[in-house]
């Protein structure tokens, strides 16, 4: 367990919200991360000395089953709604095998199937953002596709794997710097890393 995937996992869990949601997850929806800004904004504000659930809209719950029909999905979200109606925070469940079902309606280009709960991590706007977290058998799972250096570093720079997406971008960062001025945000057309 590398250094930053404790430092990362602590702040995440440091939000109570976070910690409550993770905890009860097993017993309410099979192979499920909480995801995005839940995580990396904890981490934010962890990083800041900010209260750990400063700025967070929503808890994002991902799993993945084969069942792609509505009925099957709104099972886990209403049972979900119910365990945690008290939590003070919207706690969001989508099941990744029925993204590309919805998507292209949503956000008017299209979306790969997925095959498990984490694949769709690749495809957020953001290196920063693409970061889930569940407990595990034997502790805290990580799943960073993109590493966890622009997340320590508060950066916010384009995945350059998703195409058309810059008004998107443009208002998401927009709103993080607000919260979060110390962050660093590239703009969308900033030039590609090279490999």
């Amino acid at each position: 367990m590398s250094p930053e995937f404790k430092r990362v996992t602590a702040l995440a869990l440091a939000n109570p919200h976070n910690r409550a949601v993770l905890e009860a997850l097993p017993a309410l929806v099979p192979n499920a991360w909480i995801v995005s800004g839940c995580v990396f904004q904890s981490v934010w504000n962890g990083l800041t000395g900010r209260e750990p659930s400063y700025g967070i809209l929503d808890i994002d719950v991902f799993y993945f089953d084969p069942d792609t029909s509505y009925e099957a999905e709104d099972a886990y979200i209403k049972a979900c709604d119910r365990a945690f109606a008290g939590l003070g925070v919207e706690v969001q469940v989508r099941n990744q095998a029925r993204v590309h079902l919805w998507y292209p309606q949503k956000f008017g280009r299209p979306y790969p199937a997925l095959t498990h709960a984490t694949e769709s991590l690749k495809y957020f706007l953001a290196p920063c953002c693409a970061v889930a977290l569940r407990l595990g058998a034997n502790g805290p799972e990580l799943e960073a596709p993109f590493g966890l250096e622009d997340l320590l570093a508060m950066k916010v720079a384009r995945n350059h794997l998703v195409e058309g997406s810059s008004q998107q971008y443009d208002a998401k960062s927009a709103r993080w710097k607000a919260m979060w001025p110390e962050i660093t945000v590239e703009p969308w057309d900033a030039v590609a890393p090279t490999p």
